[in-house]
């Protein structure tokens, strides 16, 4: 059946409105946010609930058409590109934006996958709950991207990645068979764990359509501070010793090169920097606070305060910034949850989406401050990290006179970054995903075992191959 045919049926199954296909209508779903891939459709299907998805993937599977999920576009690894061809159907979930429930008394909420994190986050204050999912997009990525690409941020360090704080899903197999395992179960050991195939596996075996997910308490208060350190190992001291003292309360530990801080001042020039000259290690340490003493005064206040005095006292820490109101806090937030603007403010970049041993991480910095010389002269790393689990967004503003644009000189230059990641037993993907952008390092250093099972995993389930082609798994 021709591809004019298939357009028919979908109009027939959701509605002429919510089938685009024409240029300008098409336009913002087939472009990702670094503006880098930018494909061409058949056609972006708009379905309102999750019926009308299994409709789509039916028709989809009849007539051997592939099929882009879509969310908020904001990944950075090409996960949504569409192709060159105009052969694709791009699946846009933006209407499946309902919270179906929040259980308070449960800590659970089902969500369907076009919901923007940001809404959610809105929704359950309302409960005095919290879906702890914190990074700089949440203002327009969805729920079902973060599943996607499992989703980390900056307070992974406490809850973990997206994987940890879902339940259950609802999926649509490629053939349009509704998965229910929309299960709001904490233990549940009856066979394998389908849900963990599909988060992370970004539309490759399947289309995430609801999701339970977790909530947790909403904090009392946070204390902030900014801190400032002559190296990492002091640093990650800190980290252990506030855990300590806290009972793992540290939600956040982000770490910031002082060259950040001067692509900052020119991205970002409102901005008040908390220090007149960054350190050589700059952090953002965030603990929360779960309850009040009988006075109703912050108890891990003073904790924090004295661990960081210590820590000073001992020459440690170098300097220290406390935020001392909500709006100090915002403040210092802005200037880690500018990073985006911050990396791409110097084009061309590369941006390496790397995790390591915490205890290997200053290992590898400074190994590479002579590696990345060798392989692209001129070059200038810039690191922005979720310090507390080992994430680092380790960035590469390249020399413009290196023919910069090279795919193979950039390509000599993911390899020799990730080689040495791969030598400290460390991943060349932590939590932007591997998509389009990643595929060479997926041939190069997953495990050719590991890379097998995938390739059987996505054979069975999506044995036409018309799920997100070309993403994630190498030819």
């Amino acid at each position: 059946m021709s591809q004019h045919t298939a357009i028919a049926e979908l109009i027939d199954a959701i509605g002429d409105a919510h089938v685009l296909h024409g240029d300008s209508d098409r336009a913002r779903y087939e472009i990702d946010q670094t503006k880098v891939y930018e494909g061409r459709t058949l056609a972006v299907a708009r379905p309102a609930n999750t019926q009308e998805v299994s409709s789509v993937m039916r028709i989809a599977h009849r007539h051997g058409i592939a099929v882009v999920p879509v969310g908020g576009n904001t990944g950075l690894s090409g996960g949504t590109w569409m192709g060159d061809n105009g052969d694709s159907l791009g699946l846009s979930l933006e209407r499946l934006n309902r919270i179906r429930a929040i259980k308070a008394d449960a800590r659970v909420a089902i969500v369907e996958a076009g919901v923007i994190l940001q809404t959610l986050h809105t929704a359950t204050a309302e409960h005095d709950l919290v879906f702890p999912l914190f990074f700089g997009a949440r203002g327009s990525c969805t729920l079902g991207g973060n599943l996607s690409t499992n989703a980390g941020g900056s307070n992974v360090v406490r809850y973990g990645n997206t994987r940890s704080l879902c339940l259950g899903l609802e999926v649509v197999l490629p053939d349009g068979r509704i998965l229910d395992i929309l299960s709001e179960l904490h233990k549940d050991n009856t066979g394998y764990a389908l849900k963990d195939l599909f988060v992370g596996a970004e539309g490759t075996l399947g289309v995430i359509t609801a999701a339970c997910v977790k909530l947790y308490p909403k904090p009392a208060d946070y204390h902030t501070a900014f801190l400032g350190f002559d190296n990492l190992t002091d640093a990650l001291a800190l980290l252990n010793t506030m855990q300590r003292a806290t009972g793992g309360a540290v939600e956040a530990f982000e770490y910031m090169t002082p060259n950040y801080f001067e692509a900052l001042a020119k991205v970002k020039p409102e901005l008040t920097q908390p220090v007149a000259q960054p350190y050589p290690v700059n952090v953002l340490m965030e603990v929360a606070e779960g309850a009040s003493d009988g006075n109703n005064a912050p108890r891990l206040a003073t904790v924090f305060e004295d661990t960081l005095g210590d820590a000073l006292e001992s020459g440690a820490l170098c300097d220290a910034v406390i935020a001392q109101s909500e709006g100090q806090r915002t403040e210092l937030w802005a200037m880690r949850e500018a990073a985006y603007e911050v990396s791409q403010h110097r084009r061309p970049f590369i941006n390496c989406d790397i995790c390591l041993p915490l205890d290997s991480i200053e290992t590898y910095l400074d190994d590479m401050a002579t590696t990345l010389p060798q392989v692209a002269p001129g070059a200038e790393a810039n690191t922005v990290s979720h310090l507390g689990d080992g994430n680092l967004h380790y960035v590469i503003w390249l020399d413009r006179t290196e023919n910069p644009e090279d795919p193979e000189h950039k390509d000599r230059i993911m390899q020799a970054v990730e080689q040495r990641v791969s030598e400290f037993g460390g991943s060349f993907s932590a939590e932007h995903g591997i998509g389009v952008t990643k595929l060479p390092s997926m041939k190069r250093l997953k495990d050719p075992v590991a890379l097998d099972v995938m390739a059987h995993i996505k054979s069975a389930l999506d044995p036409k191959r018309i799920m997100n082609p070309g993403k994630v798994l190498p030819d």
